[in-house]
């Protein structure tokens, strides 16, 4: 006999709470129910129901078992629908965090498509540079740029980010270009001051090895676009991720410095509490960010829109 359908059948008695009730569901006899649950014990051994004329009960195992049955099956029919033609929907409530620079620019733009393409689910988009606790917060996912702190989370890397040292050429013209990120001291650094990001410092490779220096300066915020805007109004050195400095760098509005001590990229990043038991929403919405994030195009076509 399928295990199954004595694992759904089971499933069903459990909850309509009759063999006759699951029987009528299924639309099949009430004895067919019967001999696929006896068939279940038998095989593991183990009294799940104990059955009388009036009601059928669940033992202390059969109320472990049930919890286990349902999660399998709704997993079961999450993975058939991943793989059916015209399946792929989602259905329930979304709700996502990201960086607020980085949210603006690459995230929300995003969620109408996929909101388009599953018409049963509804998304609720935060917006933060602080780093938010989604297990205790209540989210389902969240986008992070950078190195991420260790954590009992689960990550999964979406794409590169690269980060450059950029001022704007006045401001290089009147401090001076560093040749050497030991000379960033001497600069006027803007820093971002959450501890969103950046909390080692700015990275570089020296002779082979990666080093974190932590510039000091007049200013700093917790807003990345703030210290964006800052640093095109020639207030100093700013450490920026390629996506949101490269159409500045391209209309000559921002020029890159100590390009011969980049650090190597880090990343893009979806974060969940759990890898286990994530609903299909998240997974096609991580899904959904791989596939564009992975596309070179997609990083062209944004850089466009911001020229």
């Amino acid at each position: 006999m399928d295990r199954l359908k004595q694992i759904e059948s089971f499933a069903l008695v459990a909850t309509k709470g009759s063999l006759t009730a699951a029987a009528q569901t299924e639309g099949v006899a009430p004895a067919v129910m019967g001999r696929r649950i006896d068939a279940l014990e038998e095989r593991l051994g183990v009294k799940l129901l104990v059955r009388t004329t009036r009601r059928i009960t669940l033992t202390h195992e059969g109320s472990a078992f049930l919890e286990d049955c349902q999660r399998l099956l709704v997993e079961f029919a999450d993975a058939e629908a991943s793989v059916s033609a015209g399946g792929l929907k989602a259905s329930g409530h979304l709700r996502i965090t990201a960086p607020a620079g980085f949210g603006r620019r690459h995230v929300a733009p995003l969620v109408p498509e996929f909101l388009a393409s599953h018409q049963e689910l509804s998304i609720s988009l935060n917006l933060s540079d602080r780093v938010v606790d989604i297990a205790g917060e209540g989210f389902d996912c969240a986008v992070r740029v950078g190195d991420l702190v260790d954590s009992s989370l689960v990550s999964m890397r979406l794409a590169d980010n690269r980060r450059l040292c950029v001022a704007t050429p006045g401001y290089l013209k009147r401090a001076g270009v560093p040749q050497h990120p030991s000379e960033l001291a001497r600069q006027q650094c803007l820093g971002l001051s959450s501890d969103a990001s950046q909390t080692r410092g700015w990275a570089f490779m020296v002779d082979g090895e990666l080093l974190h220096w932590r510039p000091s300066g007049r200013l700093d915020c917790s807003d990345g676009q703030v210290l964006h805007d800052w640093c095109l109004a020639g207030l100093g050195l700013a450490w920026r991720s390629i996506w949101e400095v490269e159409a500045d760098i391209k209309a000559g509005r921002l020029q890159a410095v100590l390009e011969d001590f980049a650090a190597p990229p880090n990343g893009i990043f979806a974060v969940v509490p759990q890898r286990k038991h994530l609903p299909l929403r998240v997974r096609l919405w991580i899904d959904f960010l791989k596939l564009n994030y992975g596309d070179p195009g997609y990083w062209a076509r944004a850089a466009g829109r911001e020229r």
